[in-house]
Formats: structure tokens, C-alpha cells, sequence
């Protein structure tokens, strides 16, 4: 269960990189299900005190450079804002006395060498505990060279370089500021890309100030208390008043109210509720009164499960990442010996000065740049999942973002999805003269089975099965084919699909005794609002709607029909039903819609499967994406957004390696000095993250 795994807060965390070196240090010690989130500075595993203790797990992190944030623990004076501060000021004099210099303006003060290494050693020694502590404890610990060896490596090479010069008393060899602009503007980078990170997680922050504070339980008594939202167990009844948010998930006991689900659901329309009508947790009661029961609390509840999967959006990453990723694990040790290769080549070769060819080599150090290879995937799927989340679509994880994307099929069950589910009754012929037990042995046989036809023949012949009992009625479902009975007197009966069919798209079935008929009922089903132009506008974007149902074929082609969907199949075993589905899989990635639940082997089998049910835990559960509202029009949005995620992610990564590609070659080649190097590098992440964050608010059709 997720409320066993241990959750921790770590600070210090600025990209994929460090994520993955606290994941391989908890996992080489032997921990599991170990989930590192270096955006919303979590790390998650499931506890083993035989492996490692709760204090060692926080050691160890510390000893990688990461901060353990205690609860309630006050913020660390030595922040990043600090740094990046006191670094400025310090830079800032001996940056403008070498522009000036460059200009043909000197400052005699700023000539002086023990001067500028006075105001350049705080920088430096910044630079050395935030960079190089980072760095260090990834190559000893983990085995992972991470960008702060690169920053550490050139901002070092120029400062004892410079100390150097300054001992011979050699002017040329003297660029302190070089060694202090690089520190400061990675630093500045680092403050920017941290800010913009916040943004990617927005919607984490909004789905969890949704959550409920106070609760009113109703006692034993009647005395009605006020609990804290920890408080709350299943079985619970609550009262819930106008203007009151929904403290957990449940169902109506009595009273109505409308129930305002936009926040989670994306329907903007208030919702009527009545007894037996299930409620999210979180929604808004706007009009009326109503108790309720809880049915989950904690984890268990939709919010918190909206929540789990936007956090996690990241971890299942798409195949388009799977790249970058193997790029990334050499991307430091190619580029340090590409610099190195620069100062030797450019020194013995083309007899450059050694300081110009270490100042090229320092410009390819701090101008290579991997944490924008590894910020490419998870900014944009975390913002991607988050624009889902807030239209009341979940989606589990980046490669589910991604598949769906491609997605060349979607294959939709009929009942409950394409039509309304709420079947009528538009007559009954019957063929005996006991209309009684005819009504009688539809409400009681139909009770038992979970399909919408049966449950709204047990609502429409509720008032009419009255007065007639059975001895030892036994009842059995055969799905996809009826519903089979026996009572203590040997008698068999059964309810199936009747032969006859009206061309109108109605249906009928078959109410028989021991063979012999005794009724045939006529129902009837409605498309949903929107079906025709969800259709239209999935054949528009380039997808092939096919239905797949086990009614009969004349109803099935009727609503195929209507809607305008040329492949469909009907009478469907639900193994049938399975082999369809696998074989279209196989030929091109393919979309199940269903209810989530008597679907849930279909969406198991199908590439992606999508539910439309109620916002269920079972509905999270049983496939790769829930509408939460069961909307069908909102379909089309998912598969948008889901579209424009993966160009997202495509514009990053382009971006991520034509930068690399392009700054590297120039810098080894001295057209860029190291402080430009630093400068383009600090915003070359910034520039990923701004994509990514551009997608929350991108008009998408």
C-alpha cells in the first residue's frame, strides 16, 4: 500500500541528474520501490530497517549533499538566494573593472592581484562547497559525473590558475573574474531554473489546497462534532452544508444538494445529488443540505490519487527520453576530454598560449550543459499531467502520454459509453396470463447482474414486482449471454436476447420457463450528447473509431450509423472480444474506451486503456487513463494535450542537443569566452523549462 512507503523532503536537488544518484545510492543498499522527484523535492521508498534504518537512509543523503528538510524545521540560512547574493556583490567590481579595462579605462585599485583575490576567495569558496560537494559525492559515492564536475573543473582551473599569476607576479596569467562570473552565473541560472520548476509543479500545489481541513461527524447521539480531516474513518457519517466542501469521498445518506466538481472534474455545470449518489472529496457544495457516509479516506481518495499520479507523472518515462538518457550518463566524462583536448591541441598544436587554450577549454567546460537534456521530459510531462489533471483526465505516467499520442485506433464499447446506459422500457408482450410473476421474475433475476440493461430493468420494474415470492430461487450471470434461475419446484428460467429486432435500433428479450416463453421485453438506449462530434473530430485528428459490442448486430450497426463509424463489430463474446482487441493492438497502438469496470479485461489487453466511469478507485485502477467526469467530449482534449506534451518534449530535446551540439564545437574552437560560456549555459535550462511551462497555458484545439 502507498501509505506504508516513507516519504521524505530533500532540498538541494537542482535536475534528473541528482535524482538518479540518490535512487542508485538507496537502491545499491538494497532499498525498494525507491521514487526520487527532484521537482517536487521528494523521495519515497518502501522502509526495510533489516537493510537500512530511517537514520541511515538520512545520513546518506546528507553525505551525497542534499538536505533532509525535517517537518517543521526552519529554513537553512545558507540558502541559495544567499549564495547567489553575496556572490553578485562580490563579482560585480571585478566584472566591471575588466569591461572597463577592455574599454581602455583603468582602475589602479582594481590592478592590484591580492585585491582581486581577496573578493574573488569568498566566490570561489561558494562555488566549492555548492558545486564542488555536489560533484564530489556523485563521482565517490554513486559513480555519477554530474554537471557540477564541469562547473567545479573550470571555475577551479581559472582561479588557481589566477592564484598562480598572482604568486610569479605575472599579470597575464590574472582573470579572477572569470573564475567568480562563471560561480555567480550558474548560481543565477540555478535561482531561475528553481523558480521555474515551481511553476512545472502548479497543479501538485492547487490539487492539494483542495484538501478538506474540517469535517462535522455526526455521533451515535445526534450531537454533530467538528474533526480534523485525519480524523475521518470509512463509515463515518457526516454533515455537509451549502457552501461546504465535500471533507472526503462518500455517498448521499439523505438530503440534496447541487455539488460543484469543476475543480476535479473539469464540468463546469453543478451536479445534482441525491441519496445513493456518490460524492468526490473536495467538490463544492453550493445549494442544500446533506449527510453522507464516507466511503475512503486518506490515500484512498480521488484527490489523493489525482495527486499520487501528477507526482509521479515523471518516473514511467516515455521512450523519446530513453535517448537522452544514455547521452546523458557519458555527457561529463566526453566533455571533459574534449576540453582537454582543446587546452592540449590548441597549446601544442596550433600554438596557442597556454592561457588562451585553457581559457577554451574552460569556455567548453561551463558552456556544456546535460541538465537540459534531463530536464526536457520530465518539465513538460509534469506540466502536461498537471493541464490533464486539472480537466479532470489522469493519465498514469510519461510513456502512457506518449503512447496515446500515437495512438492509430480507438475502439469504444457501446452500452455506457456511446450511448447513455440508461436503458428504458418502451413495452412488454406477454405470453402468459400471470403478468405477476412474469414482473416478478424480471426484477428478481435481473438483480443479479451488473450490466446497465439489467440494472435499469431492476429500476423501471421496482414498483411493479410486488406480491409474488419464490422457493429458493437460485440465479446465475452468463456474461454475454443472460441470466439463468432455478427454484425449489425444478423449474428453470432464464432471461437472453430475443431473435426478433426492430430495425429502429430497440431491443428485445426473452423472459422463458422451462423453454417456454412468457414475456419479451422491448428497451431501448440513446446516444450520449456530443457522441456524433467526439467521433468526427477523432476521425478529423486522424484516428479510426471502431465499435465493439456484444448486442446484436442490427442495434450495433444502427448506432454505428449514427455516428458515422464504419468498422464495428458486434455480438461479441467478452473472449471474443479480447482477440479483436489484441489483434488491432498488434497492427497499430490501440485505445480501449470503456466503463473501467466490466470492461476492465479489454482496457488490460488494449495498448492504452481508457475509463469513462465514475471517479472510482476502481476506475483509477483499472486503466492507463480516467475521465473522471465520464465525459466523452473530453476525449478529444486528452488526446490533444497528450499530442501537444510530446511536441513539447521533442522542442526541448531538439533544443537540449542543437545547443550542445552547436556551443561546444565553438567554444573549443575560442570564439566564446568562458564567461559568455557560463551565461548561455545558466539560461539553457531556463529556456527548456520556459516550453515546458508555456504548455499550461497553450491554446490548444
Amino acid at each position: 500500500m502507498a501509505n506504508q512507503h516513507i516519504e521524505l523532503q530533500v532540498e538541494g536537488m537542482d535536475c534528473n541528474n541528482c535524482a538518479m544518484s540518490i535512487t542508485r545510492f538507496l537502491e545499491r543498499k538494497g532499498l525498494q520501490e525507491v521514487y526520487v522527484n527532484f521537482q517536487t523535492k521528494e523521495v519515497r521508498f518502501r522502509p526495510d530497517e533489516a537493510v537500512l534504518t530511517l537514520e541511515q537512509v538520512k545520513a546518506g543523503i546528507q553525505k551525497l549533499g542534499y538536505t533532509v528538510v525535517e517537518p517543521e524545521q526552519p529554513q537553512a540560512w545558507w540558502t541559495l538566494e544567499r549564495k547567489l547574493l553575496i556572490s553578485a556583490v562580490l563579482t560585480a567590481p571585478l566584472l566591471l573593472g575588466h569591461i572597463l579595462m577592455s574599454l581602455g579605462l583603468h582602475i589602479g585599485l582594481m590592478h592590484n592581484d591580492w585585491l582581486q583575490f581577496a573578493i574573488a576567495l569568498p566566490v570561489f569558496l561558494i562555488g566549492v562547497f555548492h558545486f564542488g560537494k555536489s560533484a564530489w559525492n556523485g563521482l565517490v559515492r554513486t559513480g555519477v559525473a554530474n554537471m557540477d564536475v564541469l562547473i567545479f573543473t573550470g571555475s577551479t582551473a581559472a582561479f588557481i590558475y589566477s592564484l598562480i599569476g598572482t604568486l610569479l607576479k605575472e599579470p597575464n596569467y590574472i582573470f579572477y573574474e572569470t573564475a567568480a562570473t562563471i560561480i555567480t552565473l550558474v548560481l543565477l541560472g540555478n535561482w531561475f531554473e528553481h523558480r521555474a520548476v515551481k511553476q512545472t509543479t502548479t497543479a501538485i500545489g492547487e490539487l492539494t489546497q483542495l484538501q478538506v481541513e474540517k469535517a462535522r461527524r455526526i455521533m451515535a447521539s445526534g450531537t454533530i462534532v467538528t474533526i480534523n480531516r485525519e480524523e475521518i474513518q470509512v463509515g463515518d457519517l457526516l454533515q455537509v452544508n451549502e457552501g461546504d466542501k465535500i471533507p472526503t469521498d462518500g455517498v448521499v445518506i439523505s438530503g440534496q444538494a447541487a455539488v460543484d466538481e469543476a475543480m476535479l472534474t473539469g464540468e463546469s455545470i453543478p451536479i445534482e445529488k441525491h441519496p445513493g449518489d456518490a460524492l468526490i472529496g473536495a467538490s463544492l457544495l453550493q445549494s442544500g443540505n446533506l449527510q453522507m457516509r464516507a466511503t475512503a479516506v486518506g490515500r484512498d481518495t480521488v484527490l489523493s490519487q489525482m495527486i499520487e499520479l501528477v507526482k509521479t507523472a515523471q518516473q514511467d518515462k516515455p521512450d523519446i527520453q530513453r535517448l537522452a538518457d544514455r547521452i546523458s550518463a557519458i555527457f561529463v566524462p566526453v566533455v571533459l576530454g574534449i576540453a582537454l583536448l582543446t587546452l592540449l591541441i590548441g597549446h601544442f598544436g596550433f600554438q596557442l598560449s597556454f592561457q588562451q587554450a585553457l581559457m577554451n577549454a574552460i569556455a567548453v567546460l561551463v558552456i556544456s550543459c546535460p541538465c537540459a537534456m534531463g530536464l526536457a521530459t520530465p518539465t513538460a510531462v509534469m506540466v502536461g499531467v498537471g493541464r490533464l489533471a486539472r480537466n479532470g483526465i489522469l493519465i498514469k505516467g510519461g510513456q502512457t502520454v506518449e503512447v496515446f499520442a500515437n495512438v492509430k485506433n480507438m475502439v469504444f464499447d457501446k452500452t455506457g459509453t456511446l450511448t447513455t446506459g440508461d436503458f428504458h422500457i418502451q413495452g412488454i408482450e406477454y405470453h402468459t396470463p400471470d403478468e405477476a410473476l412474469a414482473n416478478a421474475l424480471i426484477y428478481k433475476l435481473e438483480q443479479h447482474s451488473s450490466h446497465p440493461i439489467a440494472q435499469s430493468l431492476v429500476r423501471e420494474m421496482a414498483g411493479r414486482a410486488n406480491g409474488v415470492t419464490f422457493d429458493n430461487l437460485q440465479v446465475q450471470e452468463q456474461k454475454g449471454v443472460g441470466i439463468f434461475a432455478t427454484d425449489g419446484a425444478g423449474n428453470a428460467y432464464q432471461i437472453k436476447a430475443h431473435q426478433t429486432q426492430s430495425h429502429s435500433g430497440s431491443q428485445h428479450l426473452a423472459l422463458l420457463r422451462n423453454e417456454q416463453l412468457l414475456a419479451t421485453i422491448e428497451i431501448s438506449d440513446t446516444l450520449k450528447p456530443g457522441a456524433a462530434e467526439v467521433i468526427q473530430s477523432l476521425q478529423k485528428s486522424g484516428i479510426q473509431p471502431i465499435i465493439l459490442s456484444g448486442d446484436k448486430q442490427t442495434r450495433t450497426a444502427a448506432i454505428a450509423d449514427q455516428l458515422g463509424v464504419k468498422l464495428f463489430h458486434a455480438e461479441k463474446l467478452p473472449q471474443e472480444k479480447l482477440r479483436i482487441i489484441e489483434s488491432l493492438s498488434q497492427q497499430a497502438p490501440t485505445a480501449m474506451i470503456g466503463d473501467g469496470i466490466n470492461d476492465a479485461p479489454a482496457l488490460a489487453k488494449a495498448t492504452i486503456g481508457v475509463s469513462l466511469s465514475n471517479a472510482s478507485q476502481a476506475a483509477i485502477q483499472s486503466a492507463q487513463i480516467v475521465l473522471l467526469n465520464g465525459n466523452l467530449e473530453h476525449l478529444p482534449k486528452a488526446l490533444s494535450i497528450a499530442r501537444h506534451t510530446v511536441l513539447t518534449i521533442k522542442q526541448n530535446l531538439f533544443w537540449a542537443f542543437s545547443y550542445n551540439i552547436i556551443a561546444i564545437p565553438i567554444a573549443a574552437l575560442g570564439f566564446l569566452n568562458p564567461m559568455w560560456g557560463a551565461l548561455f549555459m545558466a539560461f539553457s535550462d531556463v529556456v527548456v523549462i520556459g516550453n515546458s511551462i508555456r504548455l499550461r497555458k497553450k491554446r490548444i484545439k
